[in-house]
């Protein structure tokens, strides 16, 4: 007797598994029908920027530009303070050289102004004598002992020569004083050069020291030489490192207005568009979701050599409608761009909508029975599917295809 019992309840057992891997097979995961918001999203990731930053760059003069003095990243730093230095060493020996040359040149400046003016005072003193030698020659043609015509023309002879001498002493004079503005021009000259060599070298000097034009935050950018042809990223600058003519070594961001700038692939930037509304949140400051929309999409695709092998894809920038105090330059974060939106809709997953014969269909299982049943579709997102037509909220779906269509035996 208790054998037929342990018998006819392993029985009873085993119908009851059997029915409910018969109901499984039938009905398999499902999902119910809801009614609610329709929001497609794509999630996207990025970092953030300023609006607007003062770059400071390396200088476009200069044969050495190594950091030899830098700030720390983060750093709060007011107007006027040095920022960068790069090495100044071999400028100031050419600063050496050049105010010597300049020294030089005013020395050589004063013999010259010297020995002119000696030349100039000679030839003067010369004409005045030769005035002087003309005033007694008058005098002498002048006077009453002249006795006979033969001393007569002796005395105005000698007249006419002293007046020639004046004369040709006048020219000289003129000659020597064009000579001395000549010599003085070009002394001068050099001067001038040397002085403008001089400043042009402090310059220099000045320009290799890196200054922050107003008060704010320093925010290292990436050396990109040093990260090597095969790397992913590039490291910050840093002291040692030797910058190249006009490189951007740091900025100061004004973070009283910023963005989010992110890369999507082909297919995403065809479902973008600009003004469409934007949800970010940054991994350094995750207990706030910040507002925001898309505010430019690139109309053309750039390089990206992040992967490898490296892909195209198209620049988008967020722009955030508000900020944080905590954020900085270069944090990242994850954008949620809102791609599509019904205020009320029937929404089933993704996953349980299929085609078939043109025509898309659900399973909807009422009980122990599944039907078919085709649907309108209103709006398709990544895991969310707007229906118009064909089922009822609170009806339950399949997320596969089952095995058997009717009513369970």
């Amino acid at each position: 007797m208790v054998r037929r019992l342990a018998i006819a309840g392993i029985v009873v057992v085993a119908i009851v598994v059997v029915a409910t891997v018969r109901r499984a097979e039938v009905a398999g995961p499902t999902a119910l029908v809801e009614r609610g918001p329709f929001l497609d999203e794509l999630s996207v990731r990025g970092e953030i920027r300023p609006d607007r930053s003062v770059v400071l760059s390396a200088p476009s003069s200069g044969s050495d530009l190594q950091i030899v003095q830098m700030v720390a990243n983060g750093t709060q730093v007011r107007a006027g303070d040095a920022v960068v230095v790069f090495d100044p060493t071999s400028h100031e020996r050419t600063l050496e050289q050049k105010e010597s040359e300049l020294k030089q040149a005013l020395a050589e400046l004063d013999r010259v102004r010297t020995e002119q003016q000696r030349r100039v005072r000679a030839v003067v003193a010369e004409l005045e004598q030769a005035r002087s030698v003309v005033e007694r020659r008058r005098l002498d043609v002048t006077a009453a002992d002249v006795t006979s015509r033969v001393e007569t023309e002796k005395r105005v002879l000698a007249l006419a020569n002293a007046e020639r001498s004046v004369a040709e002493m006048e020219v000289k004079l003129d000659a020597e004083r064009e000579v001395v503005a000549a010599d003085v021009a070009l002394a001068t000259h050099k001067v001038d050069k040397a002085r403008d060599d001089v400043e042009d070298t402090r310059r220099v000097i000045e320009s290799l020291t890196l200054r922050a034009p107003r008060d704010g935050m320093v925010s290292l950018l990436p050396n990109f030489r040093a990260g090597g042809p095969l790397s992913r990223t590039a490291p910050e600058f840093r002291r040692g490192d030797r910058a190249w003519f006009g490189a951007a070594i740091a900025e100061l961001p004004d973070l009283s207005s910023v963005r989010m700038t992110l890369r999507v692939d082909e297919a995403d930037r065809a479902r973008l568009v600009v003004g469409g509304r934007a949800r970010v949140r940054v991994d350094a400051v995750p207990d706030r979701e910040l507002a925001g929309r898309v505010d430019d999409i690139s109309v053309i695709a750039q390089p990206d050599f992040s992967t490898f092998p490296p892909v195209r894809n198209f620049d988008v920038v967020v722009a955030l409608d508000e900020s944080d105090a905590r954020l900085r330059p270069g944090m990242s974060a994850t954008a949620r761009l809102e791609l599509d939106r019904l205020d009320d809709a029937l929404l089933v997953p993704a996953s349980a909508v299929f085609e078939r014969d043109g025509a898309a269909v659900v399973y909807v299982v009422a009980g122990r029975t599944t039907s078919r049943r085709t649907v309108t579709v209103d709006r398709r997102g990544r895991d969310l599917i707007a229906i118009s037509t064909g089922v009822a909220a609170g009806e339950r779906v399949t997320l596969r295809v089952p095995d058997k269509i009717g009513a369970t035996p």
